[in-house]
């Protein structure tokens, strides 16, 4: 018998992609919209993720959404703003 659609596609784990405040790694700049989940550290707060950015070595404070698994099976987080 074939397995249902959703079975498939299901990404068990993380059931639900959140919004958070984050720290992307950039070292060529701002200009993506999506990062590996390798670029991105996760923060408690807004104000955690201004104090552990450093832009002059690349480290940029954000609001992200993720870890949503691509079609080519990795982990991305997707921009929502910088915070500047």
């Amino acid at each position: 018998m074939a397995e249902s659609i959703s079975s498939l596609i299901a990404d068990t784990e993380s059931p639900l992609v959140g919004t958070g405040h984050v720290v992307i790694y950039a070292p060529n700049g701002r200009i993506r919209k999506r990062y590996p989940e390798g670029c991105v550290r996760l923060c408690a707060s807004e104000a955690e993720a201004r104090a552990t950015a450093r832009p002059h070595e690349g480290y940029y404070a954000a609001v992200a959404s993720g870890p949503s698994r691509s079609s080519e099976g990795f982990r991305l987080y997707y921009l929502v703003r910088w915070l500047d």
